[in-house]
């Protein structure tokens, strides 16, 4: 579709970058006539999967990291409901499923720096990155920065960061296998028939499931002392560290840009929809600055989550199931509070495995990105120095990985290296 000036002339530079909304705007009548019980199901089951595995992932990292429950209350009260609420928007302004949330390996690329730099710098380091990515695009340099990156690199990277939630959840096996087994042998049981899938989502089976054996060990220890259910965000004034921001800016927009929003997107078009791939990266740096102050990792345009959403229903109504996943993720993070301490009562074997499990077909297909065709001597570079735990400078791993899988694909796989840019 041509977007004409004002005056009625030629499209302009401005249209041309950021895609405009749909015409007529969506109305609540709208969004009522076009739910149905397909989208609401597949809102509800998006929002499950979001508040499970991937919470897993931010209380891992963030207690691994000495973070305090109203810490990591915090910082969960901004992922759902900050982004909660960027993504019934965008999804009324556009009509499609357009779910933002946080990026996964951001999250556990920030728990590698929680040991040596304190937490207002880390914040510091967010309000960066938003800055970073919302400059990228405004711009449009985005697709010129990330050309530079070649995919097959920065996924092993992103591997090389996921390993780790990989070797967890075999550890927990063998040291915790009345929790795990269940856990894993009902996920595995789930995920092999698929029509039983759809129904019982297997990391939600597993959540249950697990549920039940730790109930059963007697060995849920709900904080006693705490009573607090509704959300009392914590605002962190960031603290700005050349340290932090050269260990965590880099790593972290590229996984918003190149991993999550190129996931998205992806998931997006694959269903027949046409995301507004320019106006979602200015979404996302602008929304990432004040979940920043609630020390929330960056907003992206989640893959996984997308998915779920478009996995059945009429196309043209599925961004309902999109609002729907937004209003409950709001309702999640107005009661941060109760979900972190039920969450934190249980064994650490429990939040190990269900983040496992959630991050298993991410980590597969960094694995299969990163060595499938293409750059694949710098991405076992990438790979290597990323598991290494190497920090010179006190820069973290995961950004030296970048670096050196980028130098020696430049230097050995030249035409490799030029071919993954066109």
């Amino acid at each position: 579709m041509t977007t004409l000036n004002d005056d009625g002339g030629a499209p302009s530079r401005f249209a041309h970058r950021f895609e405009r909304p749909a015409r007529p705007l969506t109305g609540p009548r709208d969004v009522l006539r076009d739910t149905t019980t397909e989208t609401a199901t597949n809102g509800l089951i998006g929002i499950v999967f979001s508040a499970t595995g991937p919470v897993a992932v931010i209380l891992a990292v963030g207690a691994q990291g000495g973070l305090s429950p109203a810490q990591l209350a915090s910082w969960i009260f901004g992922v759902f409901l900050l982004n909660g609420l960027l993504t019934v928007l965008a999804s009324s302004l556009y009509r499609q499923p357009l779910a933002f949330f946080w990026t996964i390996p951001g999250a556990v690329v920030v728990g590698g720096s929680l040991d040596h730099l304190p937490w207002p710098q880390v914040v510091g380091a967010f309000v960066a990155t938003a800055l970073l990515i919302l400059v990228l695009g405004l711009t449009g340099l985005v697709r010129t920065v990330m050309a530079a990156l070649p995919m097959p690199v920065v996924m092993a990277m992103v591997a090389g960061v996921f390993l780790r939630f990989g070797l967890d959840l075999v550890h927990s096996l063998g040291l915790d296998p009345g929790i795990a087994v269940p856990m894993v042998a009902v996920f595995l049981l789930l995920s092999a028939f698929p029509a039983l899938g759809r129904r019982i989502p297997p990391i939600l089976g597993a959540l249950v499931v697990g549920a039940v054996a730790v109930a059963v060990s007697g060995r849920f220890t709900p904080d006693t002392e705490s009573t607090t259910w509704f959300a009392s965000p914590l605002l962190q004034a960031p603290q700005f560290s050349w340290q932090a921001i050269l260990e965590l800016v880099v790593p972290l927009a590229v996984t918003v840009l190149v991993v999550q929003n190129g996931q998205g997107v992806a998931v997006l078009r694959q269903a027949g929809h046409e995301p507004p791939t320019n106006v979602s990266t200015v979404l996302c740096g602008l929304w990432s600055l004040p979940a920043a102050l609630f020390g929330a990792v960056s907003t992206c345009l989640t893959g996984p989550t997308n998915a779920l959403l478009v996995a059945s229903g009429e196309r043209g109504r599925q961004y309902t199931a999109a609002i729907v996943c937004g209003l409950l993720a709001m309702l999640v993070g107005l009661f941060a509070p109760a979900f972190v301490r039920l969450m934190l009562a249980t064994p650490e074997s429990f939040i190990a495995v269900l983040g496992g499990l959630a991050m298993l077909r991410a980590l597969q297909t960094a694995f299969v990105t990163a060595f499938r065709s293409r750059c694949t001597l710098g991405a076992l570079v990438a790979f290597l120095v990323t598991v290494s735990g190497v920090s010179p400078l006190n820069l973290s791993a995961a950004f030296w990985g970048l670096v050196a899988g980028v130098a020696i694909s430049l230097l050995l796989e030249r035409a490799d290296y030029a071919a993954e840019r066109s």
